[in-house]
């Protein structure tokens, strides 16, 4: 099956409606909210109401808990379904800001978490209103999620978790957190799962707000677990100890969620360039498609490149979200649309600084802070070198243990 880059109507839709509220609501208070970190933009309850009625129309999906359920299971000519949507609304609301973007209600990574593992009747039972963080990264460890220390210990019908989590994006605004715990140490990656607890649950504590380079609209928190004890069933997916899966199960929210970090790569990329091309143009520097970049000037060739990188990177993007939405496995292109994107957003915003000079470096236009902003893509959900890492892997045919 070949892959269709002609999008149907009803995701001209989804692009239409996401960037009207990016532009109208997003945009107008990026500055604002980037200068008062850990105050929260009340003004996104708006924003997540309007996501949730086209939502509910079956207009489009978000990052909600329900939003990649759509994946066909089945033969099924060329569908563009909810990992598609959840990617186009991802570009065009990062294109008006980032961190804001991460603070929508109900539209968390951790929301995308639920719906990569949790059974129907988890979806059903947690409803429409679960807005969640995701709680991955501990002190011990940064990119290897594998090495997860904090536990999850079954006490009759209650699972009782200690340890804690870092760099929680939203981790004291979300109504839960999806929490990465191990049954059993001694099991290995298999015995890793995933649960969802509620962050006022007792045992369950924010002990600090992190102060960051960029996403400043967004919280970072630091979560502690200390005998928090959650009803058996709020294991997300299934409590069975897999050995030989290994990780996949709990990797497979990499693949929803990789594509959607990417697709904010693309949306942050196409701001600064945008902007780039205005400054560049108003300075009187002529960018054209019809010579070729070594006839044209140092600025209007650095241009091209940029726009060129950020088309495979939005390629790369769209083809792995149409993958999953085809039920075609996406591990490998999921990590490369990360890789890509994530690369190219961070390289454009920083050569739009600095080809835009003094008005790039002030505060005169959102350039600067999109530089600020987009790193933190480069990073979370899997850095650069562990995307770069897995592809390898899926490429050569080797498995973790035989290349690190």
């Amino acid at each position: 099956m070949a892959i269709n880059l002609e999008l149907p109507k009803k995701l001209r839709t989804v692009i239409e409606t996401a960037h009207q509220g990016a532009a109208e609501m997003l945009r107008p208070i990026s500055r604002k909210y980037d200068l008062r970190e850990h105050d929260y933009p009340v003004e996104l309850d708006t924003m997540a109401s309007l996501f949730e009625g086209v939502s509910e129309a079956n207009t489009m999906s978000l990052a909600g808990a329900d939003a990649f359920r759509s994946a066909v299971r089945g033969p099924k000519e060329n569908v563009n379904g909810g990992n598609m949507s959840a990617v186009l609304s991802a570009i065009e609301v990062s294109w008006g800001d980032v961190g804001l973007t991460l603070s929508v209600p109900r539209q968390g990574l951790g929301n995308a978490a639920i719906s990569s593992v949790a059974t129907d009747e988890q979806l059903e039972r947690l409803g429409k209103g679960v807005w969640a963080a995701m709680a991955i990264t501990e002190p011990g460890f940064g990119s290897d999620s594998a090495a997860v220390s904090t536990t999850a210990r079954l006490e009759g019908d209650e699972y009782v978790i200690n340890g804690e989590k870092i760099f929680v994006t939203a981790g004291s605004r979300a109504s839960h957190i999806v929490v990465w715990a191990t049954l059993d140490k001694s099991l290995g990656r298999a015995a890793i799962k995933s649960f969802i607890v509620p962050r006022d649950h007792p045992g369950v504590t924010v002990e600090r707000l992190e102060d960051k380079l960029g996403i400043k609209a967004s919280d970072t928190a630091v979560i502690r677990f200390d005998n928090a004890r959650i009803p058996k069933d709020q294991l997300l997916g299934s409590p069975e100890i897999q050995v030989e899966k290994g990780f996949a199960g709990v990797m497979e929210t990499f693949d929803n969620t990789r594509p959607v970090v990417a697709g904010m790569a693309v949306g942050i990329g196409r701001a600064a360039l945008e902007e780039l091309r205005k400054i560049l143009t108003d300075a009187g520097v002529e960018i054209s498609y019809d010579k070729p970049a070594h006839a044209q000037s140092a600025a209007a060739a650095e241009f091209l490149r940029l726009e060129a990188d950020w088309e495979a990177g939005y390629l790369l993007t769209v083809r792995s979200a149409w993958q999953a939405d085809n039920a075609i496995p996406n591990s490998k292109e999921a990590s490369m649309s990360k890789a890509k994107a994530a690369r190219v957003g961070s390289d454009i915003t920083l050569k739009a600084v600095e080809l835009a000079g003094t008005v790039g470096y002030s505060e005169q236009s959102l350039l600067e802070k999109w530089a600020r902003d987009s790193k933190i893509l480069d990073i979370f959900e899997g850095t650069q070198q562990i995307q770069q890492l897995v592809v390898a892997r899926r490429l050569l045919g080797l498995t973790s243990a035989q290349l690190k």
